[in-house]
């Protein structure tokens, strides 16, 4: 985990662009793809059971997501890596935004066209649905004021606690096929559960606002994804990145144990 945090901070600013790019765009038609399959099924969990197929594919390209950054980056600095500064985490993290921001509205913007044949006709049942999506998600937590904002907040803790996890995990194996089922555990939690995710986020909510949603630019940035943004930092690098990083980089020192003749006197036989 701090090697790749480190990996990150010095990949050129071109690399970390594209990957980030890519990143946004694969999950966003993922989410488009979820989204679709809860319309035509009308179920919620078959559509979050087939979500991960995204994550799984840009995680494998190796295309870099803020929720993931967020975790692994500030590692690198906390362990002291030579040349790895603040200002070279705020650096990657910012690219990465850009980045996943631009690829994710890109495809919003393409199933936008897909779903209207270009504005020509009104939107269609998926299209009405992703209207609804952003119009709950940011007029539905301000109705609520500051409960509203803890609890969007916390959602987006809850939601990077589980990527973070999937990112973590599938670097415990070394196949395919370990990393996959790896990572698609907690991003079917995430996801099932209506957890926030800054990414995916980038996605659902510009395709709301093109497809008729009743909410604006001002509700989106406030009320979903600047909020969101903070809790996927919070939830993924308090949770995930600083907690393994304790028990694992940093052990605490063992307790003494007393001795004891008859284990002395097993272990030398």
């Amino acid at each position: 985990m701090i090697d790749a945090g480190e990996a990150k901070v010095f990949m050129s600013t071109r690399d970390t662009m594209i990957r980030a790019y890519m990143a946004g765009a694969i999950l966003a038609l993922a989410a488009a793809f979820a989204v679709t399959v809860t319309v035509q099924t009308g179920s919620a969990l078959v559509g979050s059971l087939l979500f991960p197929v995204g994550f799984c594919l840009l995680y494998l390209l190796g295309f870099d997501l803020l929720t993931g950054v967020f975790t692994l980056v500030p590692l690198a600095w906390i362990d002291k890596r030579p040349g790895v500064t603040v200002k070279g985490v705020l650096r990657n993290w910012s690219l990465v935004f850009i980045g996943n921001f631009a690829g994710a509205l890109t495809v919003a913007l393409m199933m936008a066209v897909i779903l209207t044949f270009a504005f020509t006709v009104a939107p269609n049942e998926v299209a009405q649905r992703l209207g609804e999506i952003g119009t709950s998600r940011t007029v539905g937590y301000a109705d609520h004021g500051a409960a509203g904002m803890l609890t969007l907040f916390l959602r987006g803790v809850l939601c990077n606690w589980m990527v973070s996890t999937g990112v973590v995990a599938a670097m415990i194996s070394t196949s395919v096929s370990g990393k996959v089922i790896g990572m698609w555990m907690p991003i079917l939690v995430f996801f099932y559960m209506g957890f926030e995710h800054s990414v995916v986020n980038m996605f659902l909510f510009p395709s709301g606002l093109m497809l008729g949603g009743d909410f604006s630019v001002l509700d989106y940035l406030v009320w979903n994804e600047f909020p969101t943004v903070v809790g996927n930092l919070v939830g993924g690098l308090t949770f995930v990145g600083l907690t393994l990083y304790a028990t694992h980089a940093r052990p605490g020192s063992g307790r003494a144990r007393p001795a004891r003749e008859d284990v002395v006197v097993g272990a030398s036989r």
